[in-house]
């Protein structure tokens, strides 16, 4: 279900794509006038002014926003204008690859805060769109556990309803407690079997399970035994399965603490999380941090980009 709040649309994709054309004429780009159209479309209607855009002027629209664009309010538009499949298997490309730096933090959020299903459909534009298959990048770049759990998560298809078997949670909650806690070193592989192969609601139970056996929590238990970007991984995948919203929203507070914005972490989870479940991000920011998503992205950020993503956000309550 969309979390992003779209007003009522008057006008046509047809009509967008001629407000557009208009904005970019003349000197300099009118982007208040941009982000205004972009900014409340869905994902639907954005794909219908694409279209409009190409037919009636015989030029990408996402080309004529790199040409007059710059800085993060050029990435978090160009991300904004893809479909979701197209857009996770870009930020992921770009992580994986460069051309600037590898940023393998970023590609293990967005692959295990995803859906097998989403999983699915992104490695299907990955290879469309790059020539080149996600598993093969992953294997250059990411090594030793860290690498088998991205390459097991992206591989196994995990149910995606709401049942599971209670005698299999505690098994899998005592297998996870004897290949960790219990044991003098870890027991890796049954971590990576366990958690790239259950369904969220099967692993959100095996931790509420591990917590009533075990007196403590199983998100502990995976820092304690792991480390780096399989801890991070791993923590992912568990905080994602328990509750996402509240996950995002301490990637997103993580984003904007102490000196410096990391932009790249704030415009990727916004801009991908709008028409998911931003809304719940929100709630889960404000009742956390006792401010507002919209008013701690207002404090650190100016400008056009600062006015997309609190339109992205929309109004506090």
């Amino acid at each position: 279900m969309s979390s992003l709040i779209v007003p009522p649309v008057l006008t046509t994709p047809r009509d967008d794509a001629i407000l557009l054309h208009k904005a970019f004429k003349g000197f300099g780009c009118d982007k208040p006038a941009v982000i205004n159209i972009l900014a409340h479309r869905d994902s639907t209607q954005r794909a219908y002014i694409n279209h409009e855009y190409r037919t009636m002027y015989s030029e990408d629209l996402n080309h004529r926003l790199s040409s007059e664009l710059s800085g993060n309010i050029k990435k978090a538009l160009l991300l904004w204008t893809h479909d979701p499949p197209t857009r996770d298997a870009t930020i992921v490309r770009e992580a994986l690859t460069g051309p600037n730096i590898i940023d393998l933090r970023a590609a293990t959020e967005v692959i295990c805060s995803r859906t097998s299903t989403q999983i699915m459909q992104f490695k299907q534009v990955y290879f469309a769109l790059f020539g080149s298959y996600l598993e093969h990048d992953i294997e250059v770049q990411a090594s030793g556990d860290h690498k088998n759990l991205l390459l097991s998560y992206v591989a196994t298809p995990r149910y995606e309803g709401l049942d599971f078997d209670r005698f299999m949670v505690d098994k899998d909650a005592k297998a996870l407690y004897k290949a960790g806690e219990r044991k003098l070193g870890t027991d890796e592989k049954k971590f990576i079997e366990i958690f790239s192969g259950r369904s969220s609601a099967h692993l959100n139970a095996v931790s509420a399970a591990y917590q009533n056996m075990y007196g403590s929590s199983l998100k502990k238990a995976v820092k304690k035994e792991t480390s780096g970007l399989f801890e991070h991984g791993l923590v992912t995948i568990l905080q994602c399965a328990e509750h996402p919203g509240r996950y995002f929203a301490k990637v997103l507070h993580k984003a904007m603490k102490g000196l410096g914005t990391d932009d790249s972490t704030l415009l990727r989870v916004i801009v991908s999380r709008a028409e998911i479940d931003l809304q719940y991000i929100k709630a889960e920011y404000q009742k956390k941090y006792g401010k507002s998503l919209g008013d701690a992205v207002r404090s650190e950020t100016s400008g056009n980009y600062k006015d997309f993503l609190l339109a992205l956000i929309g109004p506090s309550h």
